[in-house]
């Protein structure tokens, strides 16, 4: 049995839209700066991100959790004044989200990352993109890899799960995708490399952002 078709795309927005990696290190490094603590390579922040603000500062502080509070704070209110200083989208992304609605595709953003933040950089990146849902985390609402947002979503557009491809860089996404009965396509220019992907239960990698339209055509 074949699988139904792929009427829309759900995007993780961190590692697979765009490199925000500087501009999340920029935030917390200085936040951790601020406190006396010690601060991280920006390479580093490809395995403290990934799964919510709080979960990175309680990596980024290390052995120092009672400060944890104050520097996530002190981070939320940093990352969101300098969250579009040096992120970009990564190159073939704005011509794969053309094509993708050019033929007819609806396309999604789903990220751990705090909801207004989401909704800023998605806006700012992409001004030209419609996108039918973007979706941060919010209060009461679990963070990935729980399936509940990516399952309200589908049920928003009146699709089913197996009709969505979920694009993500984290074996976090992949399981979600999996969780949520989403196809999961692992994107290698993300922050996190194939082995975690493939572990994660993806059902393909992606070497770059065209490489979707062949499963898709």
């Amino acid at each position: 049995m074949s699988e139904p078709r792929i009427k829309a795309v759900l995007f993780d927005l961190d590692g697979t839209l765009t490199n925000t990696l500087p501009d999340i290190a920029g935030a917390m490094n200085r936040s951790l700066r601020h406190f006396g603590l010690p601060e991280w390579n920006v390479d580093d922040y490809r395995h403290l991100v990934g799964n919510g603000a709080v979960k990175l500062a309680e990596r980024a502080v290390r052995e120092r959790q009672e400060l944890m509070p104050a520097v996530l704070d002190l981070y939320m209110r940093d990352y969101r004044d300098h969250s579009v200083v040096e992120t970009a989208p990564y190159p073939g992304i704005p011509e794969l989200l053309l094509q993708l609605r050019d033929q007819g595709v609806s396309l999604c953003v789903y990220s751990n990352k705090p909801d207004p933040d989401t909704q800023f950089i998605v806006r700012h990146y992409f001004p030209d993109t419609v996108f039918a849902v973007i979706q941060g985390s919010r209060p009461g609402l679990p963070l990935k890899p729980d399936p509940a947002v990516p399952l309200s979503i589908a049920a928003e557009l009146g699709l089913s799960p197996a009709e969505f491809a979920y694009l993500g860089d984290s074996g976090v996404d992949m399981r979600c995708a999996a969780a949520a009965g989403m196809r999961p396509f692992g994107v290698l220019w993300g922050f996190r490399d194939a082995a975690e992907l493939t572990a994660g239960g993806a059902e393909a990698l992606l070497t770059g952002p065209s490489d979707l339209l062949d499963f898709l055509n």
